[in-house]
C-alpha cells in the first residue's frame, strides 16, 4: 500500500509542471479568443477581423521601432502628462524602470546576479543587482517560488559574492525552489 501511495505522489508531482504549462496556454488562448471576439464584434467578416489584427500588429511594431529610436513624440507627450499627476507618476516611473531592467534597456552595467547572506550569517540567497552606487549594491532578493515578490536591500560590495548565473537561471532556481540549480559548484564555494 505504501508503494502504491508513493507512486501516486510521484505521478502527481510529475504532472504539476505539465498542468501549469497547460493552464498558461489555456489562459493565453482565452485572452486571445476574447480579443478576437471583441474585434470580430465590429464586423462579422473574418477578412476584416484579420485585417484589423494585421494593422494592429504593424502599428505596435512601428511604435516599438520609433520608441527604440527615441523618436515617438506621442509617448513622450503621454509621459509628460503622467509626470504631472502625483500618484500615477510614481507608478508609471517604477513600472517603466522595472520593464527596462527586465528587458535590459538603458543599463549602464550588465544585469548581474549575486549571493547575499540572509536572513543571518552563513545562509546565502541569490539576488538580482538592480543598481549600484559607488561601493553599494542595491539588490532585489526574490522569494520562492514567486520571483516577483521579495524585498530590496542596500549592501556594501564586500557583503556580496558574484554569481555566474544568468537572470533566467536564477529565476528558474527560485521558481523550482532550488531544484533547478545549474551552478551547483557555486554553492560549494560560498563561505559557511
Amino acid at each position: 500500500m505504501k508503494t502504491l501511495l508513493n507512486y501516486t505522489l510521484i505521478g502527481i508531482l510529475a504532472l504539476i509542471p505539465v498542468v501549469v504549462i497547460l493552464q498558461i496556454i489555456l489562459f493565453v488562448k482565452d485572452r486571445f479568443t476574447d480579443l478576437f471576439q471583441f474585434v470580430y464584434g465590429y464586423s462579422d467578416n473574418y477578412f476584416v477581423t484579420f485585417l484589423l489584427f494585421g494593422f494592429s500588429f504593424m502599428l505596435i511594431t512601428y511604435i516599438g521601432h520609433r520608441v527604440s529610436l527615441g523618436r515617438f513624440s506621442i509617448i513622450a507627450g503621454f509621459e509628460n502628462l503622467i509626470e504631472r499627476i502625483p500618484v500615477l507618476s510614481t507608478i508609471y516611473r517604477v513600472t517603466k524602470k522595472l520593464v527596462h531592467m527586465i528587458a535590459g534597456h538603458e543599463l549602464r552595467e550588465p544585469r548581474e546576479v549575486v549571493y547575499v547572506e540572509y536572513p543571518k550569517e552563513g545562509l546565502w540567497v541569490p539576488a538580482y543587482v538592480t543598481n549600484k552606487v559607488e561601493d553599494r549594491y542595491i539588490l532585489f532578493v526574490p522569494t520562492s517560488p514567486n520571483p516577483t515578490s521579495g524585498f530590496a536591500i542596500i549592501v556594501h560590495e564586500s557583503k556580496v559574492i558574484k554569481s555566474a548565473m544568468s537572470i533566467e537561471q536564477v529565476t528558474s532556481f527560485i521558481i523550482s525552489v532550488g531544484a533547478d540549480y545549474e551552478k551547483l559548484n557555486e554553492a560549494t564555494k560560498l563561505p559557511s
